[in-house]
This record gives structure tokens, sequence and C-alpha cells, in this order.
């Protein structure tokens, strides 16, 4: 069963290890325009970007250096990564979505490889990482 939302906004829940959860503004880009302008131009994110489907990123001619999280379908993460300006991502074979946020938010979300997401919100309704 594949995911699909559209363009808009939500919130994005990350459940910590120890149990307890936060919830973060979210910006959904689906679109094939939205996730190609993704974070382009802009000098910070106010919370968390999906980029949905995509396995991989890039920063050319961004402004900021960000965090990435590779998600797979459940919304597991599989791996984070912190990107500077001008980098090309290597695409993960088994992600199916992207996070981005401004560098080093991440680490203090407590969003680290093997933690699980929901998205709330979006055109969609609920989604969560149970399948």
């Amino acid at each position: 069963m594949g995911r699909r939302w559209r363009d808009g906004r939500g919130k994005l829940v990350v459940q910590r290890a120890d149990g307890t959860s936060v919830s973060l503004p979210l910006e959904i880009a689906a679109s094939y325009r939205a996730r190609t302008k993704g974070l382009l131009g802009r000098d910070s994110v106010d919370g968390v970007m999906l980029l949905s489907p995509a396995s991989g990123v890039h920063t050319f001619r961004m402004r900021m250096a960000i965090d990435v999280a590779y998600l797979d379908r459940r919304l597991r993460v599989i791996a984070v990564h912190t990107m500077k300006p001008g980098r090309l991502g290597l695409p993960r074979l088994r992600s199916r979505h992207v996070l981005e946020a401004e560098a080093g938010a991440m680490a203090g979300w407590g969003l680290v490889a093997g933690a699980s997401v929901r998205v709330e919100g979006g055109a969609e309704g609920v989604v969560s990482g149970a399948a």
C-alpha cells in the first residue's frame, strides 16, 4: 500500500526512543514541481519538509546546510545526514520519502536511524508508520 499526499501543511510526530514524542510543523512537497523546488531559495525552514516520493536529494543552489532523513515505506528512519550546500546525496535503495530541516535540528528532535514518524494532516488525514 503506497502513501500519497498532496502539497500542503500538516504535523510531523517523531516517536523518540524514550517513549515521548515531539510534534513539528510540516510542509508536504508531493507534486513534481514542489519536490523540485524543495528548500531552494530559502534562508531557513520552520519545522520540516517532507518530499514524497523521493529516495535522494541534492543541495545545489541552496543557501544553508540541511539535515536529511531518509524514510522507508513504513515511515521508519533509515539514515540521517547533514549536507552542506552544493552537494549531491546518494539515493537510498529502500527510501520512499525524505525529510529536510535546518542542519542540527533533527538530533534535537530525537530523529535518528530506527525512529518512527507519523504524518498528521495534509490531504490524506493521518498516516502512520504502522502497517
